[in-house]
């Protein structure tokens, strides 16, 4: 794909937040649905999923591409608490957990109120510690990326755990399908992704957004952006607050207000995404079968 052809510039600003002479790079093929890219600066690596493939992939620039763990329980989204250790979302075991430094997994969450929770789908921790992730049904819907079984759960929710305690809080409980989820940069602000239109047109292709007040609560939700093409599935913020999602069509982004100002197309519907690289300014595209990296002008907001 030629570089210049890659961008859409919907608005001047967009212009300014690219590189357009980088162009978007192949790092792999061969899987069968990536997703949850996280980046480890600290280890100049990039682990991913193969949901399907039940394998976790490791990439880095010197090595290239290897298997972190396989089998993974139909591990799906990732990201990274304070203390720089992997928190993951699994599907085939409907758990949250987290690799401790000598590789051993602690469990996290399994049940909500005494049921099984649904299928943990992605996961962002804020500063304080505490961990969110969403409960969509994906994971249980058929034996491709997990194991077939009907809901426990009521709802669909995206939960708030106090890693200290042991609290799990539902915070928001009205969501279709739940899936990505990003912080804005000072924390003020959830952004949650429902992509309920992935299995009936009629549903939403939507981000909403949610104030954060004290004591960890959500307030004032309401619909920050559409997707034009697909559905949004992974999200993520640059350091300026804009707002990157994947899409059917490659990845979009969105100012402060919720605008399209641009796009990255990708030749393969993306899943995920997320900022990585010592700079924090190479984006990395889980894109169905394929993981794609491009560098940006900008910087991702997450740490560490």
């Amino acid at each position: 794909m030629a570089e210049a052809s890659i961008y859409e510039i919907h608005d001047p600003r967009f212009r300014q937040m690219i590189v357009t002479s980088a162009g978007l790079d192949e790092l792999y093929s061969g899987c069968r649905w990536a997703e949850g890219p996280v980046w480890f600066n600290d280890a100049n690596q990039l682990l991913w999923s193969d949901i399907p493939n039940q394998r976790i992939l490791r990439w880095t620039p010197e090595g290239g591409v290897s298997v972190y763990r396989q089998p993974s329980n139909f591990t799906n989204g990732h990201t990274r608490d304070r203390r720089g250790r992997l928190i993951s979302c699994e599907h085939g075991t409907r758990r949250v957990t987290r690799t401790e430094v000598d590789g051993s997994i602690t469990v996290l969450a399994d049940r909500f109120e005494g049921r099984r929770l649904n299928s943990p789908n992605d996961v962002v921790v804020k500063s304080d510690g505490t961990i969110w992730f969403t409960d969509p049904t994906y994971g249980i819907m058929s034996d491709y990326e997990g194991y077939h079984a009907d809901p426990e759960q009521p709802t669909r929710n995206v939960y708030r755990l106090d890693p200290e305690t042991g609290e799990l809080s539902a915070v928001v409980t009205d969501f279709t399908q739940p899936n990505g989820l990003a912080f804005s940069p000072d924390e003020k602000i959830l952004y949650v992704a429902d992509s309920s239109a992935s299995h009936d047109d009629r549903l939403p292709r939507h981000i909403r957004a949610f104030d954060l007040t004290d004591g960890g609560r959500l307030a004032n939700g309401r619909v920050f952006c559409v997707i034009d093409k697909g559905i949004p599935d992974g999200i993520r913020t640059d350091a300026n607050g804009n707002l990157w999602s994947s899409a059917g069509d490659g990845v979009h982004c969105f100012d402060t207000a919720g605008k399209l100002i641009g796009k990255i197309r990708v030749p393969q519907t993306v899943a995920n995404l997320t900022f990585g690289g010592p700079r924090r300014n190479r984006l990395f595209i889980a894109a169905t079968r394929s993981l794609y990296s491009v560098y940006v002008a900008v910087t991702g907001s997450q740490v560490p």
